[in-house]
């Protein structure tokens, strides 16, 4: 049987119990509401018998009163007609009290309807003896001790029917206290044995039904704590076929996938780590070759250095020798030195270039005058432009200083102008200018090129990137370095294509590279 079907049974029977309970309640609440009802008109028909008594006893005295002073026979019939009329209503009233009573006491049995109408039966008597005392007050004899036998006779008549009638009132209302008691205690019994069965009912359906499912339910739990921690040894008993007994079903199918899963993992983890381990060796020993590679270009770049620098500083004595000691060969040597130092710079950029790559930047900051710096990137690619056919113009230069290693960003800035040669030679302009406000200088590059796609924009920066189109090939490393180098100097560098139209250089989209560095604080 499932547990829907098990739980619903419970339910079921939890809920006839509190229905029985509330039957039992009702039909209690509504017998004793019956006998308080019961007491209440017994009350009522007490106080109407002592209303009686008072009546009665305002009749004797008026008549007797009247009997003293010899009243004639219309006179105390005057005298007395009110209270007779009173008495005979209260007679009316409890004969109707009476006979409801009669009438409802058809289910308290035979005794009880006999009490009742031995009470209609001394009420009758009641009334008939006023009647009589009435007919001897109203005769016309005024014999005082006779009219006085008549008033006598109805007092030792009238006090024992009464008496009596409230004595049966009074058996009536114990005998309904009575009833009431033994209802209270069957009542209590009955709440007594429901409050015990109500407790057996629950401790039979936690014990038999819930507790053993909690059990299962508690094994269903360390199962699934250990397939978390990856023991897939489960092994959960399929005997019921309830809905827990499902859920074993389909733990015990999970854990033998899992564990299944596990082992194909573990193969594959197993060969994937041999093959990492043989790639991991194969790319050290490609490191160690590439390092030797490394240092073996480091070591030529030096060798290189050192063996031109020595010639070169031959020659620049030389030049300086023949240029100092004038004659007509004068000018040839000043355009020999000026070549050699030229060349000796090259050097030098290489060599900063070479150490760049493998991680290094050193940066020997010091006062620089921007005009100097931009005559200096003016005349250094002055001659590539005009064999390139193109106009490279340079604007007025404020009169600032920077602070900054003055070969790196002469070095970077003649690469943005070279650039703009290789890349924007059918735009046949370029523009060399800066700007300074109070604390910074603005250093840029303006070409009349095609311009560079907004899709390729975004990466231009990054090392080893290219834009798409042809006419960026061998942007990527030098922006990046010349990136890296402007922002080891706390500067930014920015990129501006299509270049608007109040600043273009021509009808073509163009691009703008700018460089702002920090200005001397002195």
């Amino acid at each position: 049987m499932s547990l829907k079907t098990l739980l619903g049974l419970g339910a079921l029977a939890l809920g006839i119990g509190t229905w029985v309970t509330a039957l039992i309640l009702w039909l209690g609440l509504l017998a004793v509401s019956d006998r308080l009802d019961a007491t209440l008109k017994a009350e009522q028909r007490m106080s109407g018998y002592a209303g009686l008594s008072t009546q009665a006893a305002t009749f004797l005295v008026v008549a007797t009163e009247a009997v003293q002073r010899e009243m004639p026979a219309a006179t105390r019939v005057e005298r007395l007609e009110p209270v007779v009329e009173n008495l005979r209503r209260s007679f009316v009233r409890l004969q109707q009290n009476v006979a409801q009573a009669v009438e409802e006491a058809q289910d308290l049995g035979l005794d009880a309807q006999s009490r009742f109408g031995t009470q209609s039966l001394g009420l009758a008597r009641m009334e008939a003896l006023l009647s009589s005392t009435m007919r001897g007050l109203g005769e016309d004899d005024i014999d005082r001790p006779r009219l006085q036998a008549h008033i006598d006779s109805f007092a030792t008549g009238f006090d024992p029917l009464l008496s009596q009638a409230v004595q049966t009132e009074q058996m009536f209302r114990a005998d309904i206290r009575a009833e009431i008691v033994t209802l209270r205690k069957k009542l209590s019994l009955a709440a007594i044995g429901i409050a015990v069965a109500a407790v057996v009912m629950v401790l039979a359906f936690y014990f038999g039904l819930i507790r053993p499912q909690f059990a299962r339910l508690d094994r269903l739990r360390e199962a699934a704590q250990k397939i978390g921690q990856e023991d897939f040894a489960i092994d959960l008993p399929e005997t019921r076929r309830d809905e827990i007994g499902g859920l074993y079903a389909e733990t015990n199918r999970m854990a033998h996938a899992l564990a299944a899963r596990k082992s194909a993992v573990e193969e594959d983890r197993a060969q994937l780590s041999s093959i990492i381990a043989a790639r991991t060796e194969e790319l050290r020993a490609a490191n160690e070759t590439l390092a030797e590679i490394d240092e073996n270009r480091r070591r030529f770049f030096a060798d290189v250095s050192h063996e031109l620098r020595t010639p070169l500083t031959v020659i620049l004595m030389e030049a300086q020798i023949g240029r100092a000691a004038g004659g007509p060969d004068a000018d040839a040597f000043a355009t020999i030195e000026a070549r050699a130092a030229r060349l000796n710079r090259r050097i030098d950029d290489l060599l900063r270039v070479a150490r760049s790559d493998s991680g290094q930047l050193a940066l020997e900051s010091a006062p620089v005058p921007l005009p100097d710096l931009m005559a200096e990137v003016h005349e250094e690619v002055r001659a590539e432009a005009d064999n390139a056919g193109m106009t490279l113009t340079l604007s007025d230069v404020p009169h600032v200083t920077l602070t900054c290693d003055r070969n790196w960003i002469r070095q970077v800035l003649v690469g943005l102008v070279r650039n703009a040669i290789r890349h924007a030679r059918d735009g046949g302009r370029i523009r060399l200018d800066a700007q300074a406000d109070d604390a910074t200088a603005r250093i840029a590059v303006t070409d009349n090129g095609p311009g560079i796609p907004p899709e390729d924009q975004p990466g231009i920066f990054e090392r080893f990137s290219q834009a798409g189109s042809a006419s960026a090939q061998g942007f990527g490393i030098g922006l990046a370095l010349a990136r890296w180098v402007i922002e080891s100097h706390d500067g930014t560098i920015t990129l501006e294509s299509p270049v608007p139209r109040d600043t273009a250089l021509g009808d073509a989209p163009g691009t703008k590279i700018a460089v702002r560095l920090s200005l001397s604080s002195g």
